[in-house]
């Protein structure tokens, strides 16, 4: 049989997804907007998105850097802290204002200084959103000095996410960005209220392609990648047949090139343009993609409570196109575009 040579499928959402703000949100809301009908927020700007009012403002902010023609709703989040308040959580959760609320523990990865230190001080939060069936996202590591950054992921399952779910556990949890076998394990042993998202980039390469040739910046994110087993095991938890709770979360997050290729870069991968093309390639690679429609847009609304696409898009058997750099700030800077090493065969 020969290779189909193009699929339709519902139009996907994005259910993680970094915009910035000021130059860098006028850049980059147009390549998510371009691919996705809605994208979950994440609210670590700074300062970060703590309030009902800040999160509206955002999402106006999101909004107009949209361009005219293109349907797209931001889906926003509250930034916990430790003085995170229970009322206004349920107030921006009944206002339709807040869809969920992200947990970053301190100092885990870009501007999460403001994060959780401690599960105990934000258990009245916990609760709130509970009642309210607002979900927790969850940015999986621990930042323990002594747990080496390959472990990070299972270490906090163990220590932080079983003793949270266990407490709460009317909770609703999203695993986000998952890298790791066990990752996928624990997600799958969580039944329907916990979910996962799966990353383009943590699909498509391991922890040796960083170092590929040398140092390569723009493939280093946190969680960082791992080795070639749990990458694999990502591929068979997000391509299974009938799998429920696994879903689209790009995690793509822009940095532009100089604050990457540095003494100290940051983390962060920017796939907004390639996502859909690199996923596609993936479940392709895998024998997979009358499964991809359920990966990419049924699975992110059915544990959100939120209705399904009706509008549909195709994706065609084509060599990828797509800019290597967007430039940002009236071209003063630029930001490295998403390319796996191998090449994606699929056009959006």
């Amino acid at each position: 049989m020969a290779p189909p040579t193009s699929i339709t499928l519902r139009q996907p959402d994005d259910w993680h997804a970094h915009l910035r703000d000021g130059p860098m949100l006028q850049a980059c809301a147009v390549h998510t907007a371009s691919q996705f009908a809605r994208a979950i927020i994440m609210p670590n700007l700074v300062p970060p998105v703590t309030t009902v009012v800040e999160a509206k403002s955002y999402r106006e902010r999101i909004r107009s850097a949209v361009p005219a023609g293109l349907a797209f709703e931001p889906l926003m989040t509250c930034y916990l802290t430790d003085g995170a308040d229970p009322a206004e959580l349920a107030r921006g959760r009944r206002e339709g204002v807040w869809v969920a609320a992200k947990l970053y523990p301190a100092h885990a990865t870009t501007n999460s200084a403001h994060g959780v230190t401690s599960m105990d001080r934000i258990a009245p939060a916990l609760e709130a959103m509970e009642k309210a069936g607002m979900p927790l996202l969850v940015h999986g590591e621990v930042t323990d000095a002594d747990v080496d950054i390959f472990d990070r992921e299972t270490v906090f399952l163990d220590r932080v996410l079983a003793p949270l779910l266990k407490r709460h556990q009317g909770l609703k949890v999203v695993l986000e960005h998952i890298t790791t076998r066990e990752g996928v394990a624990f997600v799958e042993a969580g039944g329907a209220r916990v979910g996962g998202t799966i990353t383009p980039h943590h699909l498509s390469y391991n922890r040796n392609a960083l170092f590929k040739g040398g140092i390569r910046p723009h493939l280093y994110c946190l969680p960082i990648a791992k080795a070639e087993e749990h990458r694999l095991a990502l591929r068979r938890a997000a391509t299974a047949p009938g799998q429920t709770q696994f879903f689209l979360g790009t995690d793509t997050a822009p940095h532009t090139a100089d604050t990457k290729e540095c003494a100290c870069g940051c983390a962060g991968i920017f796939n907004a343009p390639v996502a859909m093309q690199v996923y596609t390639q993936i479940f392709a690679e895998e024998g997979a993609l009358d499964r991809l429609e359920t990966f990419a847009s049924l699975n992110g609304p059915r544990f959100y409570g939120l209705p399904v696409n009706e509008q549909r898009v195709t994706l065609h058997a084509a060599p990828l196109v797509a800019p290597e750099r967007i430039d940002v700030a009236n071209g003063d800077k630029s930001v490295v575009v998403f390319r796996p090493d191998a090449p994606v065969e699929w056009s959006y």
